[in-house]
């Protein structure tokens, strides 16, 4: 079973207007959406995005004419609602990374726990597979992905562990390249007592990378900014510190008033015409309560950062 992280959190943070008009990027098994929903008027709407074809067919079960589900990522968000002809939000929510969904399916080729054709791609209508890019990727790149995005220590050490097993026998399997990956990570002074199994970061920095998933998010959050109304909330759920980098630089930057003059009195509308500030972050990062991670402990690692849209030159 899918349970969303912060749903409550991330639905009370968008400040939902009855008559409004939201984006949920991810749509993944719905919870968020159908709450979303549930808070929305007669006028109000709702378009969800997912690129996994399951999520589309569990959005399908939705019959609601306030509702529309886009079968596309995130950092397409523009060019589709220019489809739908909307050019305006007020608010948009991104609840990144894997879903549960795509790990509990041993198929998806997501999880290092269950034996599966090593696929690791979100949208399974095209593009390589995990098995095919690791079987012909060039030992130095494989290195620098799993070094990149997967903050392994031990990277170049399982590069080459990966390099020399695929000579002897093509990987196709989760558990075969988890096994690979485990024995050499746990050779070269894996903590034992650690929580973490010592593949995690070797599959999370592929399917970072075969999904293009910082580029995407990098990609989605100027747009989101770019589309919402003064007032408008900018919702994010990132689950490791990659995304949640990203998220909080593009944020601190979008709530900047660097450029102003220092030393020159300025009046507030002033300020506001000088300013290239698009942003206000709303309160701390929240993460989960201990309660939530006890339920879900895939929440631990969530963090979720808002911000809302401020009205410029005026």
């Amino acid at each position: 079973m899918h349970l969303p992280v912060l749903l409550n959190e991330a639905v009370d943070a968008l400040h939902i207007k009855e008559d409004g008009v939201y984006v949920d990027g991810t749509f993944g098994g719905g919870g968020h959406s159908r709450l979303i929903l549930s808070r929305l008027g007669k006028k109000g709407r709702l378009i969800a995005f997912d690129k996994d074809l399951s999520a589309v067919t569990i959005a399908r079960q939705i019959e609601d004419e306030r509702f529309s589900m886009r079968h596309s990522s995130y950092a397409k968000i523009r060019e589709e609602l220019q489809v739908l002809k909307i050019d305006r939000l007020d608010g948009v929510l991104l609840d990144l990374g894997v879903s549960s969904f795509q790990l509990d399916e041993e198929v998806r080729g997501f999880s290092f726990r269950l034996e599966g054709p090593l696929d690791m791609r979100m949208d399974t209508s095209h593009g390589e597979t995990a098995a095919e890019w690791i079987n012909t990727v060039t030992e130095s790149q494989l290195e620098e992905v799993i070094r990149s995005y997967g903050e392994e220590r031990y990277a170049k050490q399982v590069a080459r562990a990966i390099v020399v097993a695929r000579t002897r026998q093509r990987i196709s399997t989760t558990i075969q390249l988890a096994e690979i990956v485990a024995a050499v990570v746990r050779a070269s002074g894996y903590q034992r007592g650690s929580k973490q199994h010592p593949a995690t970061r070797t599959f999370q920095a592929i399917r970072i990378y075969l999904n293009k998933e910082l580029e995407e998010l990098s990609l989605t959050l100027p747009q989101c900014v770019d589309l919402l109304n003064p007032g408008g909330r900018l919702v994010v759920i990132s689950f490791h510190s990659l995304e949640d980098r990203i998220v909080k630089r593009f944020l601190r930057k979008e709530a900047s008033q660097d450029n102003l003059p220092h030393k020159l009195p300025l009046r507030d509308k002033e300020v506001r015409a000088l300013s290239s500030q698009r942003l206000q972050i709303v309160g701390k990062a929240l993460r989960p309560s201990a309660r939530e991670i006890a339920e879900n402990p895939r929440a631990r690692s969530a963090v979720m950062r808002v911000a809302e849209r401020i009205m410029i030159n005026g």
